[in-house]
């Protein structure tokens, strides 16, 4: 699964390197899972059924090594809460800067679609969450 830095993310660091306003990396990020694929400008459509939240993940070296070669990964695994109703067929993820609403950070297609039936817990190895600056 590889990765696209949001437009609202573009013009923030952009902001942060030439004139301000600095821009203040969230201290935890969300991962969000999609149904409809977003785009750089936002949209999609994520999950909401089912005990459906986002997972929570420090923002830190720890869960964020030191990137390599323009790519970013995850260190450690990413695990979602067990679905509790039919979720649909999940196409793409995003990181995302608050628990419910924010702003999208990155996203990114998953390698392959999968439905997620009431039981299932959605796990991301560590290494699987592919983030590159182009």
């Amino acid at each position: 699964m590889a990765g696209s830095k949001s437009d609202y993310l573009e013009n923030a660091i952009l902001d942060h390197c030439l004139g301000g306003p600095d821009y203040i990396r969230p201290a935890t990020v969300y991962i969000a899972l999609f149904t409809v694929v977003p785009t750089d400008a936002g949209g999609g459509t994520e999950v909401a059924d089912g005990s459906y939240e986002r997972a929570s993940v420090t923002n830190d070296v720890t869960n964020w090594p030191a990137s390599s070669g323009g790519t970013k990964t995850n260190g450690e695994k990413i695990t979602f809460i067990t679905a509790t109703a039919d979720w649909g067929r999940v196409l793409a993820f995003g990181i995302m800067d608050a628990l419910s609403g924010g702003n999208c950070l990155y996203w990114g297609n998953l390698v392959k679609s999968r439905v997620i039936s009431d039981g299932v817990t959605i796990i991301f190895p560590a290494g699987s969450l592919i983030i590159t600056e182009q």
